[in-house]
């Protein structure tokens, strides 16, 4: 976040929606927990369809629209109002989305097309795509066979979530009816579920 000194000189370089939407950061970043709700219910929208343009898949959209957001509220403090909010949103839903076809290799649509960032700007995505070779093959099979050790690690519950999710693919509504659990419930405890993974995954970098 900038210095109070340059709060004047901010204000006057951004648009109006700039100015509104560091005044919902600067909330945020004091732990106001209704500007996060804010800066969710301003760009939710956007986000998603942005995500959903470039893996062409409904229910990988709202994961990665997810993983958009957590990535951005924990980074919150190191947005820069040199430019727009949403330009650096923008940004990093582009990123994660690119490191997940990248990983997926799934099929996609419009991924050389131009998107508006919301301020009027474009940005445009291109992505070299390159088959796996043999041995490329066998490494993902031992990291899946890793990811799988990995995830038995997390209490059963936060477990049972993930498996049911991306090793079953099974839908979010299909999970909620396993589980017996609201489907709001269920998006919320797979969202945490990630979270506690992706913790026990950077602790042991070297296997992946």
């Amino acid at each position: 976040m900038a210095k109070e000194t340059d709060k004047v000189d901010i204000k006057n370089r951004l648009s109006e929606k700039g100015q509104r939407d560091f005044a919902i950061i600067e909330r945020a970043v004091k732990g106001d927990q209704g500007a996060y709700a804010e800066l969710l219910d301003l760009y939710r929208e956007s986000i998603y369809y942005l995500v959903l343009k470039m893996v062409n898949s409904n229910e990988f959209a709202e994961d990665l629209t997810i993983e958009v957001f957590g990535k951005a509220f924990s980074n919150l403090k190191q947005y820069q109002p040199n430019y727009a909010f949403s330009t650096w949103l923008y940004r990093i839903a582009t990123n994660n989305c690119i490191d997940f076809i990248r990983k997926q290799r799934i099929s996609t649509t419009s991924i050389d097309s131009t998107f508006d960032d919301g301020e009027g700007d474009k940005m445009h995505i291109q992505i070299k795509d390159h088959g796996l070779n043999p041995e490329e093959k066998a490494m993902k099979k031992q990291k899946a066979k890793y990811l799988r050790e990995v995830v038995k690690k997390l209490k059963p519950h936060y477990s049972k979530l993930i498996e049911l999710r991306y090793f079953k693919e099974l839908s979010y509504e299909e999970i909620a009816d396993e589980m017996e659990m609201p489907l709001g419930t269920v998006k919320a405890q797979l969202f945490r579920a990630r979270e506690f993974l992706a913790k026990l995954l950077s602790n042991d970098e070297g296997h992946l």
